[in-house]
């Protein structure tokens, strides 16, 4: 097992927000969270304004980030060849993330493609990743089950993440787009793919209910996951998912189950508790 990597996703949880939060807020945020020592910030994202008018000033914000005091690495979420040309542009970003569903519909809601298209996009994207010295990150979303009635099993979960990993991708979080993983899905999930595909770094972004969170951690966490994105205090989801969506996994919930396990999160305290109080100030002007 390799060693534990706490992803950070403020991108995951302003982007839902109608009001726009004005960048210098924005810069401020990330940059806190940057002193943090998270392996990975999900801070922004390149699709168009239109779709999610929030994160249109992407590339303002990571212009005016000071990365001269941080271990932590870049990601940002693309939807399209477009997307991930634009921020191949940026040296500063080390990780693509394509949200890759194995539902039908949520694809087209998500990206407005089908599935057979997010294979070509996915394809294309990993080409301009290798290009540009970048490395994707695919995200399964809709990986534990979707609302639409959409074929899912544990079988086609695993025949994507065959295919994805003869495409070259290395980096496979499953994503819990509405809450819908149980721990035994969980658990036969990663007890199952991990041991069968060793070169894939496989991740858990799992939404979940305040009353939920502890047993969607511990089944990943005991079934081999060590890659876990989080926002702090759960703020956030997919505002194309569903409306009942529940929220983000709180990255205090990961921090305290992982100091309870006595595995190193690499998180400095202090530096988390001035990131939290910011996300406090942030969330409740804006949201």
């Amino acid at each position: 097992m390799g060693k534990l990597k706490i992803i950070e996703c403020p991108r995951d949880a302003m982007q839902g927000i109608k009001n726009f939060i004005p960048t210098e807020k924005k810069v401020q945020y990330i940059q806190s969270l940057l002193r943090c020592g998270f392996d990975t910030i999900d801070f922004g994202s390149f699709v168009s304004p239109k779709a999610i008018p929030q994160m249109a000033d992407t590339a303002e914000v990571l212009s005016k980030l000071d990365l001269s005091r941080t271990q932590s690495k870049l990601l940002a979420i693309v939807a399209n060849t477009r997307g991930a040309q634009d921020a191949s542009q940026h040296p500063e970003i080390d990780y693509l993330g394509y949200p890759f569903s194995i539902s039908e519909n949520f694809q087209m809601r998500n990206t407005h493609k089908t599935i057979a298209e997010s294979v070509e996009t996915l394809q294309e994207i990993l080409n301009i990743a290798d290009a540009s010295g970048k490395e994707v990150v695919a995200y399964l979303s809709m990986g534990f089950g979707n609302p639409y009635g959409d074929p899912w099993d544990v079988e086609i979960v695993g025949e994507w993440t065959e295919k994805l990993s003869g495409m070259g991708v290395k980096i496979l979080s499953l994503s819990d787009t509405i809450g819908s993983s149980t721990p035994d899905i969980i658990t036969y999930l990663y007890s199952n793919l991990i041991p069968k595909y060793p070169k894939i770094e496989f991740g858990a972004h799992l939404h979940t209910t305040p009353a939920k969170w502890f047993e969607k951690v511990d089944a990943a966490y005991k079934s081999g996951c060590k890659r876990f994105d989080g926002a702090i205090q759960g703020f956030g989801g997919c505002p194309m998912a569903k409306d009942e969506l529940t929220g983000n996994m709180p990255t205090e919930k990961l921090l305290s189950y992982f100091t309870s396990k006595k595995d190193d999160t690499n998180v400095k305290m202090m530096s988390f508790e001035s990131s939290h109080n910011e996300a406090t100030k942030i969330f409740s002007t804006y949201h």
